[in-house]
């Protein structure tokens, strides 16, 4: 069970002081976003090759930008543990997948809230991680959307079922309250925003949700 704080929660103008208050993470989230696929703008390739040199905690970059396929392979080269780019912003997923892969970085694909498992079956085999959205990218302090969670399941069995070894990550109004049940469900991996940032002792708050996921 891993939790990967969500950057997007942190204070931008202080981002190294705010990773060494996560050291205890197992990923860290970063969002980029670019204003088109979602309506929010976040930061881009400068800023996560410099987190990647501040960082021991590996990075797990969240793109959230159309036509991932011209950027997906620069974001690898910043030397990020995983990338993971939109299945509904992709023209040629595939091209994604090469990308990242040959850049280095573990393969991630992301689907909206809206969007069937069924619609991403056919390359979960080509991925190392799965994730689910479970509030509409964008912002982050929403709640979860219950109704995504069967999804989980769904994708916990055909991974199962195919003996593959892909994660499941989950993004979205994750907190101590709800943590255990997406364990349940078939996660494994957590992204976690404002349920950290929202603590002083941000450590002392991975812990207990990492504790809340292995419970089950």
């Amino acid at each position: 069970m891993r939790i990967a704080p969500s950057i997007l929660s942190a204070d931008f103008a202080n981002l190294e002081a705010e990773l060494r208050t996560i050291s205890g993470s197992d990923l860290i989230h970063v969002d980029v976003m670019d204003g088109h696929f979602v309506p929010n703008l976040t930061i881009g390739v400068p800023v996560v090759a410099r987190l990647q040199e501040i960082t021991t905690v590996p990075l797990d970059v969240h793109l959230m930008i159309e036509n991932p396929e011209n950027w997906a392979g620069k974001y690898a080269e910043t030397g990020a543990s995983s990338v993971t780019f939109h299945l509904e912003a992709a023209t040629n997923p595939k091209e994604a997948i090469s990308q990242i892969r040959s850049s280095g970085s573990k393969v991630g694909i992301a689907i909206k809230p809206g969007t069937a498992f069924e619609d991403v079956s056919g390359l979960v085999e080509l991925s190392d991680m799965l994730l689910i959205m479970t509030v509409e990218p964008g912002f982050g302090g929403q709640g979860l959307i219950a109704s995504v969670i069967p999804k989980i399941t769904q994708a916990r069995d055909f991974i199962d079922a195919h003996s593959l070894e892909v994660s499941v990550q989950i993004d979205g109004g994750v907190g101590l309250a709800n943590i255990a049940d997406l364990a349940r469900a078939g996660a494994d991996t957590f992204v976690a925003g404002s349920a950290v940032f929202s603590e002083l002792e941000r450590n002392d708050r991975i812990g207990a949700l990492r504790l809340l996921a292995e419970s089950i």
